[in-house]
């Protein structure tokens, strides 16, 4: 039997097309990348050395946050080098391997993500709701566990889903319509029988995004009847700040996500896929600090602090 690197139905590269049919928009894209590329991973970065450095920071929240900060990292840089490269050169070409590496890669992190994005909403509810038992539910085991089940779900799916679709004849298609190597473009430019695929695809993305989204909304549904309920305005104010930060991230990322993979791949437009990555793969890792830090009191707090103790021991 041979191998289907060998088969002739699987070439040895693919070229993304992108936005060939608006060159224009190369270079104003190859500029906005090249900023926000490195706001992102300094913004996560300073996430990640903040919480771990910050003694006030080592709470369930931060770590839960720790988590989303290095995920976006891995996330958008899957996908922005090769962008840049290939915006910025006249190749517009990504090998079978790389392809694969970056399907499978991109894959792990938005499927995690959907998934951490609940368990950091179940954590709020359990700080608001439950604050006498926070500290006993929410202890260092069980949150060590619950991120490695995040991550278990996460390396599962994205297994089970892009070994499927790297499985599907392309019979001879090297031209993708798109920026990246992602699973429901590479399910639409197959050939052969894929109703099979698109029917898992959407089956696995009903658990990964629409069950996560609905705990989400839940958690959050009982978190305002609780801040309601609140006596104390400033109590109300710091509740509500630290859960709308959340919240707002969780838009960002659901709501594209959703557009895209809860429905049929033969049914996306052409553009579609392609603002729908730039959105979730490199909008939302750069915003995400941004929201943490500008309306968290408690992470500008550490950052002054951290600041404070780098000029001092100048």
């Amino acid at each position: 039997m041979r191998m289907p690197l060998m088969n002739e139905t699987y070439p040895a590269e693919f070229i993304l097309l992108g936005f060939a049919d608006r060159p224009w928009l190369e270079l104003p894209l190859f500029i906005v990348l090249l900023v926000t590329y490195p706001l992102a991973m300094m913004g996560n970065i300073t996430i990640i050395l903040v919480s771990r450095l910050d003694p006030r920071l080592h709470s369930p929240m931060y770590f839960f946050l720790t988590n989303l900060s290095f995920l976006d990292m891995c996330y958008t840089t899957s996908i922005v080098p090769q962008m840049l490269f290939n915006l910025g050169t006249s190749r517009k070409t990504i090998s079978y391997m790389g392809c694969a590496v970056q399907l499978y890669v991109f894959s792990i992190m938005g499927s995690t993500e959907c998934v951490l994005l609940a368990l950091m909403a179940f954590d709020r509810y359990v700080a608001i709701c439950r604050p006498l038992h926070y500290s006993l539910i929410m202890n260092q085991r069980l949150c060590i566990l619950l991120v490695s089940i995040v991550w278990l779900g996460g390396l599962t799916y994205a297994f089970l889903e892009a070994t499927l679709t790297l499985q599907l004849p392309l019979c001879g298609i090297k031209h993708l319509d798109h920026l990246l190597c992602e699973i429901p473009v590479l399910i639409k430019a197959a050939c052969g029988e894929k109703e099979a695929n698109e029917l898992i695809l959407s089956v696995v993305c009903i658990f990964m995004l629409a069950l996560p989204l609905c705990l989400v909304l839940a958690s959050y549904a009982s978190i305002g009847c609780a801040i309601l309920k609140m006596k104390s305005s400033d109590g109300r104010k710091k509740a509500f700040g630290t859960c709308s930060s959340h919240l707002i991230v969780v838009f960002l990322f659901y709501g594209p996500a959703i557009s895209m993979y809860l429905q049929p791949p033969s049914s996306i437009t052409r553009d579609q896929p392609k603002f729908m990555a730039l959105f979730y793969g490199v909008v939302t890792p750069t915003l995400n600090p941004f929201i943490y830090t500008l309306r968290n009191k408690d992470v500008k707090g550490a950052l002054g602090r951290l600041g404070r103790r780098v000029i001092s021991s100048k």
